[in-house]
């Protein structure tokens, strides 16, 4: 089996992953890909409150082809965010005074201007087009500790179909339903979280689910262990069903990792690196 590389939500830290990435091997100075046969896999959530969303996507569009022509793959799938940014995107050109309020949702929840700014055609094609959730062996990667994923779909192809159809829609209404359902979070860090995780396993396959959306600092403030600053590695709960991937990068300055997977669980983790302001010089 090929390595399993897993980055949860980038918010825009473009710089951030392109240490981690360079660092785990998968991408070159130039940000090329590098990780061969590799499979990488993104949670969604590439935009928002960091300073380069835009520079983020294009980076993983481009990783995309690069690692197919290697013999690798790169899955990207989709996050909160993008439904926001592409809410705002599409219905500011119908409600220019943002009467249904889409912008003001998604400036209100980290949006940045600049980033909308430089959207082009191609940038909306390809996340419109992004799956909600994919499977490598036994794991299970979805952007979200959400429940509503359920509600698309009973399979992998199910539930990809029908986000597909509702990145599509153009209907306000459903994409102000997917944006309320998508919010939601700490399922499974609560009293029935292993039950409602193993719900979601039997139904679509898999037997632990990876996921971000909730930062890890979040996650084990939950769960009453209180700290105020960044963790260096994923955090597996809800009886080992769970892998939350969310490293905070837009939260702390020195926050932000990556992680391999194995059959057995996390199998090596790559933390943002001391020096990142200076190596980032060296790009």
């Amino acid at each position: 089996m090929s390595a399993l590389w897993v980055v949860g939500d980038v918010h825009g830290a473009h710089d951030k992953l392109h240490a981690l990435l360079m660092v785990a091997g998968l991408i070159d100075r130039e940000g090329h890909w590098t990780g061969q046969e590799a499979h990488l896999i993104f949670l969604g959530d590439y935009l928002d409150r960091g300073p380069d969303g835009i520079g983020v996507i294009r980076l993983v569009q481009r990783l995309e082809n690069e690692a197919e022509r290697a013999g690798g793959q790169v899955t990207a799938l989709v996050g909160n965010h993008e439904v926001m940014f592409l809410a705002a995107s599409r219905f500011r050109r119908i409600d220019p005074t943002d009467r249904i309020g889409f912008y003001e949702y998604w400036a209100g929840n980290g949006g940045q201007h600049h980033d909308l700014e430089r959207l082009e055609g191609t940038d909306i094609t390809w996340l419109s087009a992004r799956p909600a959730m994919a499977r490598a062996g036994e794991w299970l990667l979805v952007h979200a500790d959400s429940l509503f994923y359920l509600e698309l779909g009973r399979t992998v192809d199910e539930i990809n179909a029908k986000m597909r159809e509702l990145l599509g829609s153009t209907e306000p209404g459903e994409w102000g339903a997917l944006a309320n359902a998508f919010v939601d979070r700490l399922n499974y860090a609560r009293v029935q979280g292993e039950a409602l995780a193993s719900r979601l396993l039997q139904t679509v396959g898999g037997s632990r689910i990876v996921h971000g959306h909730t930062p890890v600092h979040l996650l084990l403030a939950e769960n009453e262990q209180n700290i105020d600053a960044p963790t260096t590695a994923p955090i597996a709960y809800a009886g080992g069903r769970c892998l939350d991937m969310d490293s905070g990068m837009a939260y702390f300055s020195d926050a932000g990792f990556i992680a391999r997977l194995g059959t057995d669980g996390v199998e090596e983790v790559v933390s943002v690196p001391d020096g990142l302001f200076e190596l980032h010089g060296a790009f």
